[in-house]
Order: structure tokens, then C-alpha cells, then sequence
């Protein structure tokens, strides 16, 4: 099996949220087996930002919905949106 690069972009549910904390949040919730890759903060509209994020894990059946759960568990995330995937 290869390894799959996955591109989210995750809206906070308020623009006064703190997003690295919430980033760190994200990364602590991650599921064994991914890597977060990269992080950047890009603007949405009226001051919200949204974090954009590069994780990698391997290519196995059901890890995909099982990181997006993750994700959106976090305290602080509004939703989970896959904006890329691909294998790697």
C-alpha cells in the first residue's frame, strides 16, 4: 500500500477562535498512522479564517473517514471540508 496526501480546509466556529491553538488541538486528535504535513492559515470573508491542512497517511479502507471524524471532533471546529486527495 502507497500513502495518500490529504488537503482540508477546516472552518473554525468563530472568528475569535484561537487557530493555533485549535491547530495544535488537530494535531494532538490525529489518528495513529498520519502526519501532519503542513498548515496555513488563509482568509474566508468578514475576518474568519480558515486553516487549511496537508495530512498524510497510509492507504488503507476506512482511514480516510476515520481522520475526518477526528478532525471534526476537535473543541473549536465548525467543518471539515477535503479540498485535494491523492496518492503519494
Amino acid at each position: 500500500m502507497g500513502q495518500v496526501g490529504l488537503q482540508y480546509r477546516v472552518l473554525p466556529e468563530s472568528i475569535d477562535t484561537d487557530l493555533a491553538k485549535l491547530e495544535e488541538s488537530i494535531k494532538n486528535a490525529l489518528p495513529q498512522g498520519t502526519e501532519l504535513k503542513m498548515s496555513e492559515t488563509k482568509p474566508i470573508a468578514f475576518g474568519l479564517k480558515a486553516l487549511h491542512l496537508l495530512v498524510v497517511m497510509e492507504d488503507k479502507q476506512g482511514g480516510v473517514d476515520l481522520l475526518e471524524q477526528a478532525i471534526a471532533g476537535v473543541a473549536g471546529v465548525q467543518s471539515v471540508e477535503v479540498v485535494q486527495m491523492g496518492l503519494l
